[in-house]
């Protein structure tokens, strides 16, 4: 009974790490995208629905690895947030284009999250709250 709950608990924190890692990274990715190549580009890349979506996606992923690893019970309420946000920032960035490092961190942090609350994928209609 012991070893099998000390199994649990290491894959339980290795999924707890890698989305961490997830969560870092896509803050990376999508602070870096929107300061960059976005504020250069400008148009579109700047248009505030798009600008606002990818400031909030990075700003969650951050507090949601945070509250990952300072142990506090709401990060399952987080995790499902970012993986709904990531989704919606993924899907604006790809419709400009030109973004690939960006929609690739957004939908890796949102099947990481998905993943550590034990959810299904969404659908664009439910990462947005919308009904189908």
């Amino acid at each position: 009974m012991r070893q099998e709950l000390l199994i649990t608990l290491d894959v339980q924190s290795a999924e707890l790490l890698r989305c961490i890692d997830h969560c870092e990274r896509c803050h990376r990715k999508c602070l870096y995208a929107a300061m960059s190549y976005c504020l250069e580009q400008g148009g579109a890349n700047v248009e505030p629905p798009h600008f606002r979506l990818m400031m909030a996606c990075a700003d969650l992923c951050r507090m949601t690895a945070d509250s990952i690893l300072s142990g506090s019970h709401i990060y399952e309420h987080l995790c499902l947030l970012c993986s709904r946000v990531c989704i919606e920032c993924a899907e604006s960035c790809e419709r400009l284009g030109n973004m690939e490092q960006c929609v690739e961190a957004c939908v890796t942090c949102s099947e990481s999250c998905r993943q550590l609350c034990g959810i299904q994928s969404l659908s664009s209609s439910e990462a947005s709250g919308r009904a189908t």
